[in-house]
């Protein structure tokens, strides 16, 4: 799992410009998979079809985001710094002073302007090429261009792991390795393996695969917030904790009936599992479930420290507990 995170958190791939992770996505599904396409939005989407006759197979979608957040150029002043606007939610505290990567490869710092203090925005802080007058950075970067944290892993104690952007190439990791144990055990029912674009600006990419899939069932994994350090909100999610089984965030309530059959398969299997209630935010699980007619979702997550900023924070174990527990669903 450490190396498959290590190459999936190496690109950088805004929210609208994913191309860079979907390829690399691609040549680690596609030998598990028999059939990948990407869709008008650009959702990659790898089936792996099921053992039961063609009419009684349900289509199950599992998802997860492979977008980041980041920036977008959309001014160059005289003296060679670049104004950027935010794509998704951006801690600016977390984000400044920080090493910035563009699509091109060109390198960056991303600082505030000298006396913004902890009143940070997109208006008082700017990216510094080194550039010695606009001239220069003209010549390197141009309106539109994005630019991303630097991402990369460090390891921790025990399997724990830091960096970014976890949120959420560990959500895509986690279905690449159900995808590989479903190449040594395979299920009676189509699996369709999503990863969305554009979830952190408003879920769009799930949106449109799922009124593409018109799945029976939907599951979607993604970080998660912690209630175990100081500062956190109240909630019982822990890294170490196991899979976080979700009931309920500020975008949905999960399928109750669907979401006990989880709870109670992670009994049985005495797979490592905690319950989920997020105070704030939401998942690609929203998106799905008000597709079509509507669909039954469950999700799974994973619980993350210090979302959105530059150490991200996992137990890898809590992403193994996600596989085992898909896995055994599928078969049950």
């Amino acid at each position: 799992m450490l190396n498959l995170i290590k190459t999936l958190t190496a690109p950088r791939a805004i929210s609208g410009r994913e191309k860079a992770i979907s390829d690399k996505i691609l040549t680690v599904v596609a030998p598990l998979a028999d059939k990948c396409q990407s869709d008008a939005m650009g959702n990659l989407i790898a089936v792996k079809y099921g053992t039961a006759p063609e009419g009684e197979r349900k289509k199950i979608m599992l998802c997860a985001h492979m977008d980041e957040i980041g920036f977008l150029v959309n001014h160059i002043e005289d003296n060679g710094l670049i104004r950027v606007l935010p794509i998704g939610g951006i801690n600016w505290i977390a984000a400044t002073f920080t090493n910035v990567t563009f699509g091109s490869g060109l390198k960056g710092i991303l600082v505030p302007e000298g006396n913004a203090g902890h009143e940070l925005n997109q208006d008082r802080c700017y990216v510094d090429i080194g550039a010695k007058d606009k001239k220069e950075a003209e010549k390197k970067v141009k309106i539109g261009d994005f630019c991303a944290l630097d991402g990369g892993i460090t390891r921790l104690l025990g399997r724990r792991i830091a960096g970014r952007p976890l949120d959420d190439r560990i959500g895509c990791a986690v279905l690449i390795k159900i995808a590989e144990k479903l190449k040594e055990t395979p299920v009676a029912d189509d699996v369709y393996f999503v990863f969305s674009v554009q979830e952190e600006v408003g879920l769009r990419g799930a949106t449109t695969a799922a009124f593409g899939i018109k799945p029976d069932v939907g599951i979607a994994y993604d970080v998660t917030g912690t209630g175990d350090c100081p500062g956190a909100a109240r909630m019982v999610c822990s890294l170490g904790g196991g899979a976080a089984i979700k009931l309920k965030d500020s975008s949905l309530l999960c399928d109750y009936e669907l979401t006990q059959e989880f709870i109670a398969l992670a009994k049985e299997k005495d797979v490592k599992h905690q319950l989920e209630i997020l105070p704030a935010g939401g998942t690609d699980t929203a998106a799905i479930q008000v597709s079509g007619a509507g669909v039954k979702v469950a999700a799974l997550s994973i619980p993350t420290r210090y979302i959105h900023s530059g150490v991200e924070m996992l137990d890898l174990a809590d992403a193994d507990a996600c596989v085992d527990l898909t896995v055994a669903w599928l078969s049950r």
